[in-house]
């Protein structure tokens, strides 16, 4: 791969020009993604504009931005040159994050071999998990550093998503013996007692979440078994009651919808060879008027506690459909107008 020099600006030529190449033109075709999709992907976020020659593509744009998709371009290329893939996904990761990981730093022993290549990554069964921005990084990295971590911030930015894929691959790694995923059951609207049939009938809507994040990552039979075999739980945050939770991973979802007893309840079963992990938003508590939120207590005491991680996300970490960062920062300009 090499980088032609760059052109100087000229004053009936504003824009610069810097030649990248690529010597597999079979991978330059794959990096550029099926109609361009990529590329295009790039110059929309980065204001250039890239042109394919050959094996070669030309960016022309200001300085800043030219640099920043040609790094975006060669670490694209680096990942297709080990034989794997580049999705969607994998751009906008590569936008956010650019060079960040450059310097992340190894872990001793075998955990996953999430820091190999200055990358942080997960592997489960069906895919492998990789953070998309700086902060989803730090929260994976806290989950394997500590024995209890809180991730905070609105919906979509992975919180639950990242920790069932931790609890999934230190899981399969032996590194615990169980998986218990929980969350409230409070109702945003609709009543339990109008849904039909029993209670796991009428439990299993407020679960399923959990279970789209384990299908993600464990074939459909195996996560069967697993859960027949009681070696994967997923119960409301009621059920948690007079246990101790040994030797599991453990995810608290939805945590702002646990009310300060539960919240202590739930806490207080982490026993032996456990991670504990608690997700939820602020913005989104549907408990009763005058009924305190749990996470919000368990942030005011225990932020000084040795051990005990705060993770924090904001709209710019929604990766979800684009329109929903937008949707999340115009709720949050309004909250603030109202409280100002």
């Amino acid at each position: 791969m090499a980088i032609g020099a760059l052109t100087p600006p000229q004053d009936d030529m504003p824009q610069r020009e810097a030649l990248v190449e690529f010597p597999d033109n079979r991978l330059l075709i794959d990096l550029c993604g099926e109609y361009d999709r990529n590329l295009t992907d790039i110059e929309q976020k980065l204001s250039v504009q890239i042109v394919r020659r050959g094996n070669q593509l030309v960016v022309l744009g200001d300085e800043d931005s030219q640099k920043q998709a040609i790094e975006v371009l060669q670490a694209l290329y680096t990942r297709l040159e080990g034989g794997r893939d580049v999705e969607a996904a994998d751009v906008d990761r590569e936008l956010r994050m650019g060079n960040s990981e450059a310097g992340t730093g190894t872990r001793d022993g075998d955990q996953l071999e999430m820091f190999k290549g200055g990358t942080v990554e997960i592997k489960t069964r069906k895919k492998l998990v990789e953070p998309r921005t700086d902060a989803q990084k730090a929260y994976v990295q806290s989950l394997f550093n500590n024995e209890l971590a809180f991730g905070i911030g609105p919906a979509g930015t992975g919180k639950t998503y990242l920790a069932v894929a931790v609890g999934v691959s230190m899981f399969i790694g032996g590194h615990v013996d169980r998986i218990i995923l929980s969350r409230p059951a409070v109702e945003a609207g609709e009543k339990l007692g109008y849904l039909p049939g029993d209670m796991k009938d009428k439990v299993d809507p407020y679960m399923q979440p959990l279970y789209d994040a384990l299908n993600d990552f464990l074939p459909g039979k195996q996560l069967a078994k697993l859960i027949e075999e009681k070696r994967i739980e997923i119960a409301p945050l009621a059920f948690m009651r007079g246990r101790t939770l040994a030797n599991a991973f453990v995810v608290l979802d939805e945590a702002q919808n646990a009310t300060t007893m539960q919240m202590k309840m739930f806490l207080t079963r982490l026993g032996e060879g456990s991670r504990m992990v608690i997700t939820g938003d602020r913005s989104q508590v549907d408990l009763p008027r005058g009924v305190q939120s749990g996470l919000a207590d368990a942030e005011r005491l225990l932020k000084t506690i040795p051990n005990i991680s705060f993770n924090y996300f904001t709209s710019k970490d929604v990766v979800r459909h684009p329109l929903v960062a937008a949707i999340i920062e115009a709720y949050e300009a309004d909250a603030g107008r109202e409280t100002g």
